[in-house]
């Protein structure tokens, strides 16, 4: 008689709510990715666009504000939707959110001036801060820990792939259609989209509690706004000395004084201010600020020079401006795959910073007569500088910070990447106004012009160069080109700040845990917040893997010292967990070559650790006395895995999530022995 398993066989781990089958888990995802599609779409489509918008509504000294209003917004609700969607689930909050941003973009393809347009997009960044928020939030709760790393992937792919495709539709749009259908497009997609959610989106209802920092959200929103408010009006709108100006500035330092003390006594802080006491966080956010300053502030301008001194049309500036973004894309890339290798990072950000300065002053050196080969160099290596920076920043937070702030530290550096974009915007916006005034002036001062143009048209309106005279309207493209490539010269200094910055961090050895972050949290200028569970369910997620697999056996194998194979450990610990096991199926489901079960299944037949029923495993008594050990070992791994975090006093999520991390390895829900060390 053979001899059957000592304990009930139990069943294995149901999958994640909502997932009821693969069809209906791959429309949910790919629900929300579209969702995600649209909201960041929304930060890239316009930059090629906005030349077009601001001939057609006037307001070119307010351009910048067309991409900051969005900004902001989607920066400052994103905390909010995360807790929120906690609170009152996330899939209600997430229709709430495309309503808001549908809404949003109908308006916004209806404004009629600039003003109108700026508050639309405001409205629009709420609802698309939303999106991003809560997509990636769901995934967790449609799918086990093991893949979460997996589908959150092609969440990232997604931003990667709107980084590239942004521009060109833009451009598309607007040569083709209108400038409006950039936004009008987001209507039906969104449609869409709201109605599959509606119809096939199943999650748990696992509501959490929070005290929600309604006041630090506020608080520090209304820092950024005022901070931007005298960027982009000061010295133009308002004169520095302004009582505007100082009015604005009391706000935002009053503002700042109330949200340090709100902080200090909330429960659940937006950014808890104890992060500021770790030297790499403090860092490593000022870096983000001015990677985003000079990022965006970049990306914004560079489709005016395109297209008003180069007269290229709005789809081809998407085209000339892909070097950038795949310079940015291999690099950040690149660096993820070195750290992941040699386990040094620090090289990265100051490597990166020192290109992208190298990069700015190239961008200066731009002229009319500068070749489409020169351009698309200058642009690479701009981009390059950039992707050496974005991924490494993230990594060292993660890295240097305890597990409780995990998910809201890898947050807080990007959402000072968030504001460092905005401001980045205004400040370029305002000496790009400035400077374009000054040298309009000089260039027309006792020039007489066409009928219907103006220098104050010309300012407004860069349609009126065409109808200019050849040595004037060379002239005033001249004074175009001069006062965006002036822009770039003065973001120097500014990454000049960054680059000593990148060499005051002091490089500490990575977590085994810590894994280059996806490009969710690199690309995009909105902030993915995360709870620390999910952080870490991410950074582990490499354990669903077959080659991750391989070599957490190795080393459980090692740990165990029971004289078996990798595959031999793993293949016994799946009879243990499911009380028996059938090889040919086990290769089938989980993708392991069948030779090596196969050769797995006889070594445990013959050393006398299973035996055989037809074509099914069970595990003989001395089979499960090595289990025991097998199953500590497997717990030792995982707890080196995490390192530091896994220590007396952890927080329970994090014992939950290692509990699903272990029976998905093979340990039996009801045998995991964690607790006793607590």
């Amino acid at each position: 008689m053979t001899a059957q398993p000592a304990t009930p066989p139990q069943p294995p781990p149901s999958p994640a709510p909502g997932a009821h089958s693969r069809a209906a888990l791959w429309l949910s995802l790919g629900t929300l990715m579209l969702g995600l599609f649209l909201a960041a779409l929304d930060q890239t489509i316009v930059a090629t666009a906005l030349p077009t918008i601001v001939s057609d509504l006037g307001g070119l000294n307010h351009l910048s504000w067309v991409v900051t209003a969005y900004l902001l917004a989607s920066t400052a609700g994103t905390p909010l939707w995360g807790k929120l969607g906690d609170q009152w689930g996330r899939k209600k909050l997430f229709q709430l959110a495309i309503v808001i941003f549908l809404i949003g973009s109908a308006l916004c393809g209806l404004a009629q001036n600039m003003g109108e347009l700026i508050a639309f997009r405001f409205l629009q960044g709420l609802g698309g801060g939303g999106l991003i928020a809560l997509s990636m939030a769901i995934v967790g709760d449609l799918v086990p820990p093991r893949d979460r790393g997996r589908y959150q992937g092609l969440f990232g792919a997604v931003f990667g792939a709107t980084s590239v495709l942004g521009p060109l539709l833009g451009g598309l749009f607007v040569d083709h259609l209108s400038w409006r259908w950039v936004f009008y497009i987001n209507v039906p997609i969104g449609a869409v989209a709201l109605g599959v959610i509606a119809a096939v989106l199943h999650i748990p209802a696992r509501r959490r509690r929070h005290t929600i920092d309604y006041a630090g959200t506020a608080l520090i929103a209304a820092v950024a706004t005022c901070l931007v408010l005298i960027a982009s009006l000061g010295g133009s709108t308002w004169a520095w000395l302004s009582w505007e100006i100082a009015a604005v500035a009391v706000l935002g330092v009053g503002c700042l004084i109330l949200f340090v003390r709100v902080e200090r006594r909330a429960a659940e802080p937006v950014l808890p201010l104890s992060l500021f006491s770790l030297r790499t966080f403090s860092l490593c956010c000022g870096i983000a600020f001015i990677v985003g300053f000079a990022m965006f502030g970049a990306i914004t301008y560079l489709p005016t020079f395109l297209q008003v001194v180069h007269g290229i049309s709005p789809t081809l500036s998407g085209v000339h401006l892909l070097p950038m973004v795949l310079g940015l894309l291999f690099t950040s890339t690149l660096s993820g795959q070195l750290i992941s290798h040699t386990g040094h990072w620090k090289i990265y950000p100051v490597i990166g910073t020192a290109v992208t300065a190298l990069g700015l002053v190239l961008l200066h050196s731009l002229s009319p007569v500068s070749g489409t080969w020169q351009m698309s160099l200058y642009f690479l290596v701009f981009g390059m500088g950039i992707g050496g920076v974005l991924q490494v920043i993230v990594l060292a937070v993660q890295n240097a910070v305890g597990y409780e702030n995990l998910g809201v530290g890898t947050s807080g550096v990007t959402f000072f990447r968030s504001i460092g974009a905005a401001f980045g915007v205004a400040v370029f916006g305002t000496i790009f106004t400035r400077l374009l005034a000054d040298k309009l002036a000089a260039d027309l001062r006792g020039v007489p012009l066409p009928p219907g143009v103006s220098e104050d048209s010309l300012l407004h309106d860069p349609r009126g160069i065409a109808l200019l005279p050849g040595p004037l309207r060379e002239n005033v493209l001249h004074s175009y080109s001069s006062a965006i490539t002036s822009v770039f010269l003065y973001g120097v200094p500014v990454i000049a700040i960054g680059f000593v910055l990148a060499l005051l961090l002091r490089e500490e050895p990575l977590r085994r845990s810590v894994q280059a972050p996806d490009a969710a949290q690199t690309v995009p200028p909105t902030p993915v917040a995360r709870s620390s569970r999910d952080e870490c369910a991410r950074a582990l997620s490499r354990l669903g893997s077959y080659a991750g697999k391989r070599e957490v056996y190795e080393h459980v194998a090692r740990r165990a010292d029971v004289g078996l194979e990798p595959a031999a450990c793993w293949l016994l610990l799946r009879i243990h967990r499911d009380g028996a096991a059938r090889p040919a199926l086990l290769a089938d489901r989980h993708g392991v070559p069948v030779e090596v079960i196969s050769r797995a299944a006889r070594t445990l037949e013959e050393r006398g650790q299973a035996e055989r029923e037809g074509l099914t495993l069970y595990a003989t008594a001395r089979g499960q006395a090595t289990t025991r050990l097998l199953v500590r070992a497997q717990e030792e791994e995982l707890a080196s895995l995490l390192g530091d975090w896994w220590a007396p006093g952890r927080p329970h999520d994090l014992d939950e999530l290692v509990r699903e991390l272990s029976a998905d390895l093979g340990a039996a829900n009801g045998d995991w022995p964690g607790d006793e060390h607590r």
